[in-house]
């Protein structure tokens, strides 16, 4: 397989004004150039090029979305890009999808998950020319400056009343840091080694929420109280929450409490090269960029 030089590749970002895209875009440097979908959906691509693409629709936990917007976005998005890149000599197609994706086959599965997976198989089902690379990503809970989410929510309680509620639940969650996310993508695509496939990015270490809220208090320098409420008052009052609208919701609390580890060696092995963050490193730059944020 002939490979250009690295430096000499644009790289098209779909999503460069999200979380994510907006760090690997910074990331990349001058390589890197973001792509607005609201103004085209036609993309340029010269010999060599790479597509990046992580526009999406994300997992609405308050279930207040379209299931249609789902497919709309996360699915025929997905599929009248990675035709664009089959018919250009593109050399590199990259697809964030989710560790979600694993899921949309179960009896019940969101509209999230399924949508990801449908990308995946279409993307999956086509004949990819001799010399082009395909990646379909899954990352699990990606983690950063500037993140939204839940662990916002979680280091808001830490910050505001000094004690964690949920100490009764014991788990151990895989997340990833968002400055190893973008030095995997950088390697993928600059590693001409490195086949195409389906993987997983996730750091070494899996954390259980506990252990995240101390580091939170770590980071804010104060101490905090673990309190194990009773796992069946806790439900009880997330089912309630969930129809009030509050903040804490079955979902959420299933985010926060759950046990869900995966194995992101298998790319990581391919790299063969140390990540920018350790995971205690990663969080530990998190929570320090939440210190002074209030939004």
């Amino acid at each position: 397989m002939l490979f250009l030089n690295f430096n000499s590749i644009m790289i098209y970002i779909t999503g460069h004004t999200g979380f994510i895209g907006s760090h690997l875009k910074k990331y990349l440097g001058t390589k890197a150039q973001g792509v607005n979908l609201r103004v085209s959906k036609s993309i340029s691509l010269s010999p060599g090029d790479a597509l990046v693409h992580l526009a999406g629709k994300a997992h609405d936990l308050k279930n207040a979305s379209d299931p249609s917007e789902y497919f709309e976005v996360n699915t025929e998005l997905t599929k009248e890009l990675f035709e664009q890149f089959l018919a250009s000599e593109a050399r590199d197609f990259v697809f964030m999808s989710s560790v979600k994706a694993l899921e949309g086959k179960d009896k019940g599965a969101s509209a999230y998950s399924q949508s990801k997976l449908m990308a995946e198989e279409y993307i999956l089902s086509k004949q990819v020319p001799e010399g082009k690379r395909v990646f379909m990503l899954r990352p699990v809970m990606v983690h950063g400056p500037h993140n939204k989410g839940n662990l916002n929510l979680l280091f808001g309680a830490v910050k505001r009343f000094g004690f964690w509620p949920l100490a009764a639940f014991h788990n151990k969650r895989s997340f990833v840091a968002v400055d190893n996310v973008c030095f995997m993508i950088s390697e993928i695509l600059s590693n001409p080694n490195i086949p195409s496939g389906v993987y997983t990015l996730a750091d070494a270490i899996p954390f259980s929420t506990n252990e995240l809220v101390a580091m939170a208090a770590e980071a804010l320098h104060k101490k905090v109280r673990f309190i194990s409420v009773s796992k069946g008052l806790v439900r009880g009052l997330a089912y309630i929450g969930g129809g009030l609208g509050l903040a804490l919701n079955p979902p959420r609390l299933e985010k926060l409490t759950e046990n869900a580890v995966y194995d992101g060696s298998p790319l990581l092995s391919l790299i063969g090269k140390e990540v920018t963050l350790t995971p205690k490193e990663g969080f530990k730059k998190t929570f320090e960029s939440f210190v002074n944020y209030d939004g």
